[in-house]
C-alpha cells in the first residue's frame, strides 16, 4: 500500500533517488506540477508542506483557482458493448434520481 503525505487536502509522494540518496516527491492527483526534494524524511515532509503553502500563495497572487484533488467526478471507459447494455438502466436511474431531487 502506498502512503502519502497530507497537507490541506493535498497528497504528496515520497520517492528515493537511488543515485544520490536524496528523497524526492510531487503532489499527486492534480494537474499542476508541484515537486519537493530533501536529504531526510523529516526535511522532505517540511518541504512538502512548504511547497503546498507556496503553491496556494502563488495561485492567490496570480488570481488562479488552485487545482483540487478528487473533484468528485470519475470518467470510466466501458467499451461500446457494455455502454449499450447499461444505457437503458442508467437512463431510468437518472430519471428517478432527478424526480427525487425535485421533490425535496
Amino acid at each position: 500500500m502506498i502512503k502519502y503525505l497530507e497537507c490541506l487536502g493535498y497528497h504528496g509522494t515520497i520517492e528515493p533517488q537511488i543515485d544520490d540518496g536524496t528523497l524526492f516527491g510531487k503532489v499527486a492527483f492534480i494537474r499542476d506540477l508541484i515537486t519537493y526534494e530533501a536529504s531526510t524524511l523529516p526535511k522532505l515532509i517540511n518541504e512538502f508542506h512548504q511547497s503546498v503553502d507556496d503553491y496556494l500563495e502563488d495561485c492567490r497572487e496570480l488570481d488562479k483557482e488552485p487545482d483540487q484533488p478528487f473533484k468528485g467526478s470519475l470518467n470510466v471507459r466501458l467499451g461500446q458493448g457494455l455502454h449499450r447494455q447499461l444505457a437503458p438502466a442508467l437512463k431510468v436511474s437518472m430519471r428517478l434520481s432527478a424526480k427525487r431531487s425535485l421533490k425535496r
